[in-house]
């Protein structure tokens, strides 16, 4: 059997586009390379590319349920963006601030260190380092 692929891209859906599309392009430091109806799936997805040629999409759908983001509920529970190392995530967590983005602080485990916060719609990402 082949080598498990790697993560290809991650769609969240939100409900204010234009404010998610401020928000993301603010975090990630970049314009979106796609944002486009998709006739085919009738939706609309809007695509920023990240470090490592990972895609970070944001959908919206014509049918919205309105629901806010709950991590308890099934399927997602948070998206964790790598740092190599505490130091690079002891940045993010300055640039989080830098932003005014409220955050967690850094948080310590036996398994790896970690920053979370919320984007406007409540979904859970994070910043995430392996143990030193």
């Amino acid at each position: 059997m082949a080598e498990f692929p790697s993560i290809a891209h991650i769609a969240v859906t939100v409900t204010d586009l234009d404010r998610s599309k401020r928000w993301y392009a603010t975090l990630f430091d970049a314009e979106p390379v796609l944002d486009e109806d998709e006739t085919a799936g009738g939706f609309h997805h809007t695509v920023f590319l990240l470090e490592g040629g990972q895609l970070f999409g944001l959908h919206t759908h014509a049918q919205s349920t309105n629901d806010e983001f709950d991590e308890h509920r099934t399927g997602l529970d948070h998206v964790a963006f790598a740092c190599p190392d505490r130091s690079d995530l002891e940045r993010w967590a300055a640039r989080l601030d830098e932003l005014g983005i409220t955050h967690g602080g850094i948080k310590d485990a036996h398994y790896g260190s970690g920053v979370s916060f919320r984007d406007p719609d409540g979904i859970a990402l994070e910043f995430f380092a392996p143990p030193s």
